[in-house]
């Protein structure tokens, strides 16, 4: 009888492509909370469909851009003190290359190799490629795979503008009458799967994130409504 297959997945990109998709949804949720409040907000004071189009355009363009410049700037850190650390270990492989044997042995060893095997493990690494066996081994880098800054930038500014989209376009097409109750409807549904999906790639019960994601995103636009009212009220 044919023993079933074992198809696990052991790509090391994997927990690399789980944090870019994370990512992805944490900004598109940031767009659909940020932007609902402001365009919530500003239907508070007026119905004119010119302004809730301008204030919702302006919220977005804000919003992506600026998640954009932020992502580009961490991920250029992130990439900047990989390279550094990567040319520390370079040196350090040139100079003393021994004592870089000693440290590989040590490290394996701490991860639960016997020392004889963990020096035998080392010497073959080391043969095979040193400088990769450390980057990886001591520094949890892979120097084939550095973060690339455009690439986080783009997709910050992707995905929030797709979660912008959302309340832009739910308080600009209805009927004045109908706006705001399809606006929060469509954003609380959209922030009940945003919840649901970010529980489900980090193993975490959906309830409770489900539940936090919606009673933050209706907090927000209660308070910008209510601030929008008043102001419309008062006629500032």
């Amino acid at each position: 009888m044919t023993e079933p297959t074992h198809h696990e997945p052991h790509d090391e990109s994997l927990g690399t492509r789980l944090n870019w998709l994370r990512a992805a949804v944490l900004g598109a949720n940031d767009g659909i909370v940020s932007t609902a409040g402001l365009v919530v907000g500003v239907a508070g004071a007026t119905s004119d469909r010119g302004a809730l189009l301008t204030a919702g355009l302006a919220g977005l363009l804000a919003g992506s851009m600026s998640m954009a410049a932020g992502e580009y700037v961490s991920v250029s850190t992130q990439r900047d003190s990989e390279r550094a650390a990567l040319a520390l270990e370079k040196r350090e492989l040139r100079e003393q290359p021994e004592a870089e044997l000693d440290e590989l042995t040590d490290l394996l060893a701490d991860r639960g190799l016997s020392r004889d095997v963990a020096r035998e493990a080392a010497v073959q690494l080391t043969e095979r490629d040193a400088f990769r066996a450390h980057a990886r081994v001591e520094l949890g880098i892979d120097p084939d795979r550095l973060a690339n800054p455009w690439h986080a930038a783009g997709a910050s500014f992707l995905a929030f503008t797709v979660g912008a989209l959302l309340p832009l376009l739910a308080i600009v097409l209805p009927p004045s009458s109908a706006r705001l109750w399809v606006t929060v409807g469509s954003v609380l549904v959209a922030l009940t799967f945003t919840g649901w999906w970010s529980a489900r790639l980090g193993n975490a019960p959906a309830g409770r994130a489900m539940a936090r994601n919606v009673a933050g995103g209706a907090l927000a636009m209660g308070v910008t409504y209510a601030a929008g009212s008043l102001l419309g009220a008062s006629g500032v």
